[in-house]
């Protein structure tokens, strides 16, 4: 049996959006950022990791969850692949993390992402400085 549950989840690029992280990508609720969060890619954001829905946080927090993540912002799309957890916590209030790495804390959303803040195409970058609408489309998937 092959379980689904998809949200969407809109925020907004800001000028101080640097895309350089290595490892992480992130979006948060807060609606402004320093050039320390060089990981967040979006502000405003409708929810943080807290407030998914119960049906994405229910598979996500399995091991066998696999994570579709498409970003789309000014007629561009970026696809992550990613991984869930059972030790994910979600409690979060404000923020939501993809992480490269296998690391879990209460921001997480996804680990082992095939791509971070880094990876993201520079015109797309642009686009989030110039303060474009970002739009994230949440597939999680579970196999049984």
């Amino acid at each position: 049996m092959i379980r689904e549950a998809r949200a969407i989840i809109h925020c907004k690029g800001h000028p101080l959006v640097t895309a350089n992280h290595p490892s992480t990508l992130e979006i948060t609720c807060d609606r402004d950022l320093s050039l320390r969060g060089d990981c967040i890619i979006g502000v405003s954001a409708d929810y943080g990791a807290r407030d998914l829905p119960g049906e994405i946080r229910s598979l996500l927090c399995n091991d066998d969850a696999r994570i579709h993540t498409t970003l789309s912002c000014d007629g561009m799309t970026v696809e992550v692949q990613a991984r869930g957890s059972s030790a994910f916590t979600l409690d979060h209030p404000t923020d939501m993390v993809w992480r490269k790495s296998g690391y879990v804390c209460g921001r997480t959303v996804a680990i082992h992402a095939d791509i971070a803040a880094r990876s993201i195409p520079r015109e797309f970058v642009k686009s989030l400085r110039e303060g474009c609408p970002l739009i994230l489309v949440f597939r999680v998937i579970v196999e049984d």
